[in-house]
């Protein structure tokens, strides 16, 4: 795996730690997509989930595909991997793991009857080149499900912390047509990418779905995820401790009790390795 990749060098340093981290809060989190994905699995299926962090989606699929199914997880940070590895085994589950970067891994052709993926595949140096080579992994009549986040704007618990601490710290900017969090967004590039890869019947449908997770977990989540994230590891601890607590506060719209609600505005996308182009 090539440090020279600038996501290789960002989801192996702190980044990855941080998502090790806080595994149970973004599980809990998510758990709604864990659940759609595994849904779409079918028992004896090989199955690829393309991003899998810590495991929580490839679990969920190996569950689903059961005894005589095949169950792998590709992602570019080793620490999550290792992560997902230990919980694997901790579950007795059969799933493997791979620590790479799924636009150039030579995956066996045609290996996987499935392809799966939460919020994994907005990262790509190249899309086109990543999903052409999971194309290659797929067996003909194999398909894709996926799950993106649409725009920034419809997103506005995912950007509440940077929006809040904007005044105070300097936050990276998201740059458009980057590999990142809503790389996505724009639903006619994602059609576009499929079919210069080789997908056919690409369908991409908005889908909100309701989250949720205990508010003790916010401060954790404010901490250390996100562009926020990137910062406050930066500061020395009074300033990091006012900066989570001005951010705190433009959570509040989401906080009910004891539990944060959010909805996720993303894209449902869907496709078939129906032909083999020459």
């Amino acid at each position: 795996m090539s440090q020279t990749n600038p996501q290789a060098a960002f989801w192996n340093s702190d980044a990855g730690h941080a998502w090790v981290e806080n595994q149970a809060i973004l599980d809990h989190m998510f758990a709604p997509f864990e659940t759609l994905l595994a849904a779409s699995v079918h028992a004896g299926e090989h199955v690829l989930d393309v991003g899998c962090g810590t495991g929580a989606t490839t679990l969920a699929a190996a569950r689903q595909a059961g005894p005589d199914g095949r169950c792998t997880g590709v992602d570019i940070s080793a620490p999550m991997i290792a992560t997902a590895r230990i919980r694997a085994a901790q579950a007795g589950l059969g799933a493997s793991f791979v620590c790479a970067d799924a636009q150039h891994y030579p995956f066996d052709g045609g290996a996987f009857d499935a392809i799966v993926s939460r919020f994994g595949i907005m990262f790509f140096a190249d899309p086109v080149a990543a999903f052409a080579n999971l194309r290659t992994a797929t067996r003909p009549g194999g398909r894709l499900h996926l799950y993106a986040w649409r725009g920034a704007d419809e997103n506005p618990f995912m950007t509440a912390a940077e929006r809040a601490a904007a005044p105070l710290v300097e936050v990276p900017p998201r740059l458009p047509g980057q590999p990142g969090q809503f790389a996505f967004a724009d639903a006619g590039r994602v059609h576009a990418i499929l079919r210069a890869a080789g997908w056919e019947g690409g369908a991409i449908d908005p889908v909100d779905v309701a989250c949720e997770f205990p508010a003790a977990g916010l401060d954790g989540y404010i901490g250390r995820m996100g562009l926020l994230g990137r910062v406050l590891p930066t500061l020395e601890a009074p300033r990091r401790r006012e900066v989570i607590d001005h951010a705190r506060r433009a959570f509040e719209p989401f906080v009910r009790g004891e539990t944060v609600h959010y909805t996720a505005a993303c894209w449902r996308i869907a496709a078939r390795a129906d032909v083999i182009r020459r």
